[in-house]
Order: C-alpha cells, then sequence, then structure tokens
C-alpha cells in the first residue's frame, strides 16, 4: 500500500516504513505530523482525490531537523567587474511513515 501525499509544495510517494527528507516542518523531534492525501492505492485499487482523499490520512513521526548541503550562488556580469558570491543552505525535517491508512 503506498500513497501520494502533499507537503511543503511538493508531492512525495510515500509507503509505511519509509524515510523522507520534507521541506521544515514546525513540529518538535519525534512528534506525529499527519499529511494530506491526494492518491491512495492499495494494490489492487487506486482512489484518487479532488484535491484530497477524503477518510485517508498518513502519520509520521518527526526523526531530526537539519540543513542540506551548502549551495553557491555566484552572480557575474563580464566587463562590469561585477561578482557577487552568495551561499545558501536549505532547512529540512527528516520524517519515518509510521501509518498510511
Amino acid at each position: 500500500m503506498y500513497a501520494i501525499i502533499r507537503t511543503g509544495g511538493k508531492q512525495y510517494k510515500v509507503a509505511e516504513g519509509d524515510t523522507l527528507y520534507v521541506e521544515k516542518l514546525e513540529a518538535e523531534v519525534g512528534a506525529a505530523v499527519s499529511f494530506d492525501v491526494l492518491m491512495l492505492c492499495d494494490g489492487e485499487t487506486v482512489k484518487v482525490g479532488t484535491p484530497v482523499v477524503d477518510g485517508a490520512k498518513v502519520e509520521a513521526e518527526v526523526v531530526e531537523h537539519g540543513k542540506a548541503k551548502k549551495v553557491i550562488v555566484f552572480k557575474y556580469k563580464p566587463k562590469k567587474d561585477y561578482r557577487k558570491k552568495q551561499g545558501h543552505r536549505q532547512p529540512y525535517t527528516k520524517v519515518k511513515i509510521t501509518s498510511v491508512k
């Protein structure tokens, strides 16, 4: 059984026991969170929501918060002596899917 969930403006395919990195959530480590279910499949039948499936629920546990590797943003204009170097580290939340209902 798997589901398609929506969080942080992105969609993820999840099954029970999966671990994934999502956009930062405002939840404590060890807290339970639930996600909107857009599609639910149990192997034979597929339920597609408009926009979410009624009665379907995906629950997860927050494992940790962190930051991704640094991405360098370098702006440059030739012959104009313009160079700008900037770094960015995107915050994330690591969650473990506990149940798909």
